[in-house]
């Protein structure tokens, strides 16, 4: 493999598989109002944010690190008083109990307004901070950390040229690019020095398993998973391991826990579900730490590969895409190959495709815990050279037009079920 090659997987894995803190809609927006709040240059008297329906859709049930609360208001409050617009993704790190006292009160006060605003690009944020007659706009669009515009006053101090369509993703040549064929084949034969970075992600979504596991976050699917596997409800196998330490890193994170995951294509659960299921495979078979970076690497490239087709935010969960990916990199782990590895891909699209993404929240993890089962079950029968035949549903002969069915049936076919379901959520 050339080194344009392994620069080209090597950038993408850097720049897609990044650390958050919380849930990344949210914490778009408190990332917009902390970067409107240090472009105002003194204290917010009043914010005002606007929002795609699919941002909407996806803060409105999730918690907020550190607050107890949910929602993308207290999540704009908490920019405006301590968000850190530097640290990108992770804008919420500092934040102290002043800090979400403040923004508390400002709640209280309504002097934070958050409102839908009707746009073609699914995620959109608009962040307006205000000061007597000085006001400071940031619009963020497409991609979760990507700010477009930076505006004080009638002064426009940063603009980006970005197409007005609904290009959802950022898709450069180079993620086009990518196949299957060629993510396993970086994988296969990368230099194990160029990759170990990505075990970072493995321990940093270890550490909120653990969390997740002895703690009481969210619904405790993962909690309750590990317990009856202690109680002989559940076997211990590699499926139940992979499950409860999945969807436990998934019940802190929803829960609104202060401990940062590994992201994938902007979503924290989609990087909780790449990455958890192969970690746990790979200690249930002993695998090098060579070995997992391999897998993870398989994993986390063909989640970003899907993504590209269907776009950052659908009415598709991403859970499909991640634990697809994840099926993958479980798959090499048991001594699969290219083809076993199509296989997974094949069986995970044929089984989970039609999961909905009706916001995120607690019940998340439920979701999770699903797709986890899912992929080493898909494994599971690649490994005895079973597939879904070409023959059923959405399923094709080539595995690249089958993922592009999927992103087709998720990004354009499932638009008004898109709007149905927010329309069902804000409407209780």
């Amino acid at each position: 493999m050339g080194c344009v090659d392994l620069k080209r997987y090597i950038d993408i894995l850097k720049k897609e598989v990044v650390p958050a803190l919380g849930c990344t809609e949210p914490i778009a927006v408190a990332l917009a109002v902390a970067k409107a709040k240090d472009t105002l240059g003194k204290d917010v008297e009043r914010v005002e944010v606007y929002v795609s329906p699919n941002i909407y859709k996806n803060g409105m049930g999730v918690g907020i690190p550190g607050t107890g609360m949910v929602g993308l208001d207290i999540a704009s409050a908490l920019g405006a008083t301590g968000g850190n617009a530097n640290a990108k993704l992770e804008v919420l790190k500092d934040i102290t109990s002043e800090d979400i006292a403040n923004a508390k009160k400002s709640l209280a006060e309504k002097r934070v307004e958050v409102k839908v605003k009707e746009v073609p690009n699914k995620l959109y944020i608009e962040a307006i901070c205000l000061n007597g007659n000085d006001t400071s706009r940031v619009v963020i669009k497409d991609i979760h950390s990507n700010i477009v515009l930076v505006q004080l006053n009638d002064n426009i101090l940063y603009k980006r040229k970005v197409s007005e369509c609904d290009i959802e993703i950022d898709k450069t040549d180079e993620m086009i690019e990518l196949s299957v064929k060629g993510i396993y084949e970086f994988a296969m034969n990368v230099d194990f020095k160029d990759i170990k970075f990505i075990l970072e992600g493995a321990k940093l979504n270890k550490e909120i398993s653990n969390e997740g596991l002895s703690g009481e976050y969210g619904l405790m699917v993962g909690k309750s998973l590990s317990q009856s596997i202690k109680e002989g409800i559940l076997s211990d196998d590699i499926q139940s391991y992979a499950m409860a330490m999945t969807s436990a890193a998934s019940d802190a994170r929803m829960a609104g826990c202060m401990k940062s995951v590994m992201s994938n294509s902007g979503s924290g659960n989609q990087g909780i579900t790449v990455i958890l299921p192969v970690v746990a495979v790979s200690e249930k078979l002993n695998a090098t730490e060579e070995e997992l970076a391999r897998a993870l690497v398989m994993a986390n490239l063909v989640a970003i590969h899907i993504k590209a087709y269907l776009g950052r935010l659908s009415a598709l969960c991403g859970c499909v895409v991640a634990s697809a990916g994840a099926s993958c990199g479980i798959t090499y782990l048991m001594g699969g190959k290219l083809e076993n590895i199509k296989y997974s891909i094949k069986n995970m699209i044929g089984n989970i495709s039609g999961m909905i993404c009706d916001g995120a929240k607690t019940g998340c993890a439920l979701k999770v815990s699903t797709g986890v089962s899912a992929a080493v079950q898909s494994s599971i029968l690649a490994m005895k050279g079973i597939q879904i035949s070409n023959m059923d549903g959405i399923i094709d002969k080539c595995v690249e037009k089958t993922i592009r069915n999927i992103a087709k049936i998720g990004s354009s076919g499932m638009v008004e079920t898109d709007k149905m379901i927010l329309d069902i959520m804000v409407s209780k």
